[in-house]
């Protein structure tokens, strides 16, 4: 191949989210901006589960944005629980390899 080919590279995280507090019924942004060459894809995970976003399930007050991060229409809290509540990790993905990102606690605010 020719010199000028770039090189494919594993995922690196260069925006980690940060830890948010936010009163429910509001909207809210984990950031998160992975770089790789395939670009990589970006899954989130809260208290280690796979977080669903409207890809999988176009109902979901969750969008994965272009570049990674995670917005939440709107902070799901109710009597039965805080379902949007915990510790978010966001893992970006390519062939070569993986990273994840630091963890970011999402926090619904008092009643």
């Amino acid at each position: 191949g020719s010199h000028s080919q770039l090189e494919d590279m594993a995922p690196r995280i260069v925006e980690h989210p940060t830890d948010v507090l936010v009163s429910k019924g509001e909207p809210a942004t984990l950031s998160c901006k992975a770089e790789g060459r395939p670009a990589p894809v970006v899954e989130w995970y809260k208290d280690g589960e796979r977080v669903e976003t409207d890809r999988e399930d176009p109902r979901s007050h969750r969008t994965l944005l272009p570049g990674g991060s995670l917005f939440f229409l709107r902070i799901l809290h109710g009597r039965r629980g805080k379902p949007d509540e915990g510790v978010y990790v966001c893992v970006a993905r390519n062939y070569l390899g993986e990273a994840s990102s630091r963890n970011a606690s999402l926090e619904v605010a008092g009643e």
